[in-house]
């Protein structure tokens, strides 16, 4: 079908105007080929799920979309929010009922980094593809379970392939609308390996070194640099042995690592042996040093030193019989590095150098919806919005100064247009073609969304008010 809407001219290509709540699928966000310093190597992106710009944005709307939970209240985002580095700040999530999750919800950032494919604490996702709809269907996360009353997976996609948003969107990001577990999973997962998070003080001065971690870094204060030493140098050379298990530059988990002697349950008394897996070390803390939310799979630990005491002496518990061996070496008995309280300090202060700052405001990974929850979606590509629309729709002259022309066959419509706040600054009614005031309206970029009364079907189109 040709395209009819006009090309908007250049200012926008050259600008950036942003409308809250509002897609661009003309410009969209650099997913598949953000910059990654030549030092990160490790890599878990399958062959058949490389990075696309298109289906990264249909992951960043669904990973923020409270429509894929049962009661529209909880969305992948709730619980690995971006201010946390896609974490929570909770010991345990809520879920849709308000019941709390199994264990404390992981950061997401660098989660493409690592040779471990393997996700949740206690790797039972086969890779990120497999992990990302599990917690719909989970009973207390999302509600598309399938048991104890719940509707099953079957449902959601009933559900949003009547939402015109996503029928826009997977027609865009896959070529038709049909929606199926497989392309969620391809889309979500693909969203979040795109979170990255390289411009921390370790960064710098690692690129300053040429990528050899080993030395001082200049940049590094004694303590960080101690730090660094102590977290790289095994314990039979006088350091912590960190990078045993997390593995620098990318700070990911060993895969063939055991759990690390934290057995407890959230929330609970028992004991679980199974948490084998951990984020990366990277973005522990935020821009201004404080946590992202409490540490380890049970949310026990509350501070980085809190986490330094447990692997300066590992407990002996008879009942943990899936300790990883690294810290209980053979003839020795469990870890006893015996730190000094000054080597602690040099620990935490290391640490809290792999924190970067883009991550926790880059819009690109930010939430799509406006206030109330909804959003538009803009561009000349996006011809499909005619053919859902069912109808060709011509605004013009675009920019415009006084008055605009909007082309549509007779019909029932509400036009409504917003500000780039997303507040609406002009509705009216219309039966068809009509000559449209906003002669009052200050210049800048503005979103006409005209919806077809009778069939409930949306067009939107972005303009500019000279």
């Amino acid at each position: 079908m040709k395209n009819n809407i006009p090309k908007i001219t250049a200012i926008v290509v050259f600008s950036f105007f942003f409308l809250k709540g509002t897609i661009d699928l003309d410009n969209l966000f650099n997913y598949a080929n953000q910059t990654v310093p030549n030092y990160i190597t490790k890599d878990n992106t399958p062959g058949n799920n490389a990075i696309d710009d298109k289906i990264a944005t249909l992951g960043r709307v669904l990973f923020y979309d409270k429509n894929l939970s049962n009661n529209n209240t909880i969305a992948c985002a709730s619980c690995h929010q971006q201010a946390f580095a896609f974490s929570d700040p909770l010991t345990t999530s809520l879920g849709l009922n308000g019941g709390n999750t199994g264990r404390h919800s992981m950061r997401l950032v660098n989660s493409r980094f690592a040779d471990e494919v393997k996700f949740f604490w206690d790797e039972r996702a086969t890779s990120l593809e497999d992990q990302v709809t599990q917690p719909i269907q989970d009973h207390v996360e999302m509600g598309f379970s399938g048991t104890n009353g719940d509707p099953d997976f079957s449902a959601l996609i009933t559900k949003l392939s009547a939402i015109t948003y996503y029928q826009n969107l997977f027609e865009f990001a896959f070529g038709d609308q049909t929606i199926t577990e497989a392309r969620m999973q391809l889309a979500l997962a693909q969203f979040v390996r795109s979170i990255q998070s390289f411009d921390s003080k370790f960064d710098v001065g690692l690129q300053a070194a040429n990528g050899n971690v080993g030395p001082n870094f200049g940049n590094f204060t004694a303590d960080e640099n101690l730090g660094k030493r102590l977290f790289l140098d095994p314990p039979n050379r006088g350091g912590a042995g960190c990078a045993g298990c997390h593995r620098p530059p990318e700070f990911d988990i060993d895969p063939n690592s055991l759990n690390n002697g934290i057995i407890g349950v959230a929330n609970g008394t028992g004991v679980d042996l199974t948490n084998t897996r951990s984020p990366s070390l990277r973005d522990l803390v935020n821009p201004n040093g404080d946590l992202n939310g409490p540490l380890m799979h049970d949310g026990s630990l509350t501070t980085l030193l809190a986490v330094i005491d447990h692997y300066n002496a590992i407990p002996n518990n008879a009942a943990n019989t899936n300790l990883d061996q690294r810290l209980n070496p053979p003839g020795q008995g469990n870890q006893n590095l015996n730190l000094t309280n000054d080597e602690k300090t040099a620990l935490e202060a290391f640490l809290k150098t792999l924190t970067g700052t883009d991550v926790y405001t880059n819009e690109k990974w930010s939430d799509p919806f406006d206030s109330n929850g909804n959003i538009n979606l803009v561009g000349s590509t996006l011809s499909t919005q005619e053919h859902l629309f069912g109808k060709n729709v011509l605004l013009y002259p675009n920019p415009a100064k006084d008055f605009m022309n909007l082309s549509v066959e007779q019909g029932n419509y509400e036009v409504a247009i917003s500000n780039q706040l997303g507040q609406l600054v002009l509705v009216q009614s219309v039966l068809g073609t009509q000559k449209l005031d906003v002669s009052k309206l200050n210049s800048g970029v503005y979103l006409l969304k005209i919806v077809d009364r009778d069939s409930k079907r949306t067009f939107n189109i972005k303009f500019i008010k000279q």
